[in-house]
Formats: structure tokens, sequence, C-alpha cells
């Protein structure tokens, strides 16, 4: 079926674990909420031979957020499905502040998704960040000068 590319805006629930749960319980309703093949996401998750050859190619293809920012490596298989946040030096470089908005973060994946890739860019756009596929990253984004988050922004890739 081929790489898929996927991103997500979504509101920030107080950690990035519970804002991943609400949004994995929205995606899973959008797709399958209609389908009597899958009755939660745990009986996707289930379906060990439909995730691990085929996935849903959106967020549902991630299971479990890690704090680690170190690259995933397609060795381990521990880094699949997972879901890791965008190093403060890489969010600087790309944003040029450690505080990003929702409306920057959507900024950034429309330029990446249109910019001119051949040749490669020596800069990287934003999506270049995801490397390795059945993998995601995140960004905490800031609206209106609030303390605190505000939104989790997502992008990663499914599929081979």
């Amino acid at each position: 079926m081929g790489a898929s590319g996927w991103e997500y805006v979504t509101a920030y629930e107080g950690s990035v674990e519970r804002s991943l749960e609400a949004l994995h319980r929205q995606v899973f309703d959008e797709y399958y909420g209609h389908d009597d093949m899958y009755g939660c996401l745990d009986d996707l998750w289930a379906a060990e031979e439909f995730m691990g050859e085929e996935g849903t190619h959106s967020i549902l293809d991630i299971q479990r957020v890690v704090r680690s920012t170190a690259v995933p490596t397609p060795l381990n298989v521990e880094d699949y499905g997972t879901l890791r946040p965008l190093t403060e030096e890489r969010v600087l470089h790309h944003f040029g502040t450690v505080r990003p908005t929702p409306v920057r973060f959507a900024e950034l994946l429309d330029h990446a998704r249109t910019a001119d890739r051949l040749p490669p860019d020596p800069e990287e756009t934003l999506l270049d960040e995801c490397r390795m596929r059945w993998t995601g990253v995140y960004v905490l984004p800031y609206a209106d000068d609030q303390p605190e988050p505000t939104h989790l922004g997502i992008f990663g890739y499914s599929g081979d």
C-alpha cells in the first residue's frame, strides 16, 4: 500500500498521553465507529496481522508516548508504534521559539507539504523530523500567551 503521512492538531488535555487517548477515540470513531469489525481500539490493536502488515495509516498506528528524543531505529522493535517529542533545539530551529503557536505549527506543515523536495532542503522541513515509518513526533503549541500548552501537534508516517 505504501507509506502514508498523517498529521493532527488536537486540544491538549493536561498530558500528552491523555491528549493522545482523546485523539485515538476521535479517530477510531471516525474510521471504525460505523464498522462492526472492531468494537473498540483494543480490538483493532489486537488484530496483529492487520496492524503488523497494513495498519490504519493514521494516529491509530501509534500506541504509546515515549519521553526519549533519541532518534528511533528500525532495529529496535520497541521503537515502533511510538510518539516522541521533537527536541527543544529542533523546535527552536523550526519555529524560532520554544513556544510555537498552533497557527505556526499548521503553517510549517503546509510549507513542508509544498516544499520543493528535489534536491532535499539542507535545512529540512518540519515533516523531515520524523524519519522512521510507524512512528510519530509531537510538538506542544501554546495559544494566546497561555502558560501551559493548549494543543498537541502530531505528525508521522505509517506503512512501508
